[in-house]
């Protein structure tokens, strides 16, 4: 089978394992995670199994914080005009939806702008500005974008609008001529956690005001918004990421405002279970079917709606929204995947650039992200019209796509994003030149052993080590995200016991052996890990554990691969 490279973790010294066994009362293979996750003292890694809002960071630590909040509180009390200007997709939908329905709270006149992802694309635009100065609005907030946009930030300012920025994405050379900046990656940002989704940004901007104004708890009833953008945004699951996803989930699964309740009743998912993979695989893709195939602005709608069937009514039209999606997301894959195959053959690569006039803009961004998970090359997915090629770009591990952008610089009308996943624009002529030239950074970049993706193993584990206190205390990593998955465990020696069956789709089911011990086991159908199971012999295997039945556990196995000499767990497998 072997689909993977297995990277064991840097292993903790025992002596760390211990104690913390010991003084937190959890089980030693528990204890073994921690440490290798860089948890090496009790008040690490209760901290972390412990997410409290006292250990959010002050959001006047921010740069230009103060800024920020003085602007928008002079707009509120001489009633001045707010435009907020988002973005279509769940980062910048809900952090929109947020920063409206709090500074309405507080008697704000507030209007927002969602740009037309197929007429507009992404950023802030003169149209933009343009719409706000119709509206006599005085004060411009972004969210969700707007730390490139030098041009339209200068073409506002000398309109006579003052710009706040709230953005979490990478910064150019030179930041625009904006009032006030909030984004933790601008150069000499003293904010402490560099990692925020933009929903993160903006809610620090509501906590700076509701601190300024004597209500500080008051900010954590938006803590859902975070929680929905946040997962969705894929940001890492770490540090205040990992407080306020952890405190917005509660909110979602306790008290859900009528925007998210009617999303969650179309999707059938179950109070009080919500978790990020909900949201990921549930939730979100329907608030971003709105920007996808029709108005963005219905998600905001949505999310703002105090009526639960009027917020109902938006979530089916959402929800009808994305079966289409769907629809066309298989069809473009398909195109895409062969014509990848037929590029792959002709010439070895360390990349794709795909392009078509035909594909649909709305789905660009997610065939990127599963060409990727087919291919494991970074993939640069672009669509036309009008002479000018748009589309998203999604990489592989520990290739930095944005770099290699900005590398192409020359080449591009614009380009914006994070190392994993970035959007650009270009005249359809550069095509062939950005595909050269992206493909020789690659080249030089990716060796032969970034192109098989990786496993990281947290610890080795000794199946007689599976208590049930085990399984008790295994939740407590939630929630699961980017940088906090659930724990994973490599056991070596192990036997089949019995015989293999089909086990739902695409999968096979068995029981494994190893020192006496016996439990079952899930893993991916296929004749590698058939014959592997089935060799007689014993195997290694990397599996995660979860609780089939009260108490039960069952191991859903990611890869396996037959037991040599040379596996030795103390050092980083290759």
């Amino acid at each position: 089978m072997s689909n993977y490279r297995w990277v064991l973790r840097a292993q903790p010294d025992e002596s760390i394992v211990s104690t913390l066994s010991q003084q937190l009362a959890i089980p030693r293979p528990i204890a073994r995670v921690l440490a290798s996750r860089g948890m090496s003292t009790p008040a690490d890694a209760q901290q972390y199994f412990v997410p409290r809002l006292e250990d959010l960071h002050d959001p006047f630590l921010m740069a230009d914080m103060e800024r920020a909040v003085e602007r928008i509180e002079r707009a509120i009390s001489s009633g001045e005009t707010i435009w907020i200007h988002g973005d279509y997709d769940v980062d910048g939908t809900a952090s929109t939806a947020m920063l409206v329905e709090f500074l309405r709270s507080l008697g704000a006149r507030v209007c927002y702008y969602i740009p037309d992802r197929l007429s507009e694309g992404y950023g802030m635009s003169q149209l933009s500005v343009d719409t706000a100065l119709a509206q006599h609005a005085s004060l411009l907030i972004t969210v969700d974008c707007g730390i490139t946009s030098n041009d339209v930030v200068a073409y506002a300012r000398s309109k006579g609008l003052d710009v706040i920025i709230c953005d979490h994405h990478e910064p150019a050379d030179s930041l625009p001529n904006a009032y006030a900046i909030l984004d933790p990656l601008i150069p000499d940002c003293p904010y402490p956690f560099k990692h925020l989704a933009a929903c993160g940004v903006t809610f620090k901007l509501v906590e700076a005001m509701c601190i300024r104004r004597g209500m500080h708890e008051r900010a954590f009833d938006y803590l859902d918004y975070v929680a929905v953008a946040s997962a969705a945004d894929i940001v890492p699951l770490l540090g205040e990421n990992r407080i306020l996803v952890a405190h917005g989930l509660r909110k979602l699964n306790t008290d859900p405002r009528p925007g998210f309740r009617g999303l969650i009743d179309c999707v059938g998912a179950d109070y009080g279970s919500i978790t990020t993979s909900s949201i990921v695989y549930g939730i979100a893709p329907r608030i971003n079917a709105a920007g996808r195939l029709g108005d963005a602005r219905r998600a905001v709608e949505m999310m703002l709606q105090t009526n639960p069937l009027l917020a109902f009514r938006i979530a089916q039209s959402l929800e009808h929204d994305n079966r289409k999606r769907r629809t066309l997301d298989e069809i473009t894959f398909e195109q895409a995947r062969q014509e990848a195959e037929r590029i792959l053959a002709a010439s070895p690569r360390r990349s794709l650039v795909l392009h078509s006039p035909v594909w649909h803009p709305g789905v660009i961004g997610i065939v990127a992200s599963r060409l990727v998970e087919r291919f494991h090359l970074p993939t640069i997915l672009l669509t036309s019209s009008d002479g000018i090629a748009k589309g998203s770009a999604r990489s592989i591990r520990n290739f930095d796509i944005h770099a290699a952008l900005k590398q192409c610089e020359s080449l591009l009308l614009e380009f914006g994003g994070h190392k994993h996943a970035a959007g650009l624009a270009l005249p359809i002529e550069n095509i062939p030149l950005l595909d050269e030239k992206f493909d020789r950074i690659a080249s030089e970049a990716i060796s032969e052993e970034m192109l098989l993706p990786e496993l990281t193993i947290d610890a080795p584990m000794q199946l007689p080590e599976l208590t049930p206190t085990v399984l008790d205390v295994l939740p407590r990593f939630a929630p699961y995200g980017y940088n906090n998955t659930k724990p994973l465990f490599v056991a070596t020696g192990v036997q089949l016991h019995g015989s293999i069956r089909t086990h739902g789709r695409n999968q096979i089911r068995f029981r494994v052996l190893q020192s006496n011990f016996v439990i079952d086991a899930v893993a991916p159908q296929s004749s590698d890990s058939s014959a592997v199971v089935q060799s007689h012999t014993p195997f290694s295997m990397i599996f995660t554990i979860e609780e089939e039945t009260k108490g039960i556990p069952l191991l859903r196995v990611r890869d396996m691969r037959a037991s040599t000499a040379s596996d030795d767990l103390a050092q980083p497998l290759n």
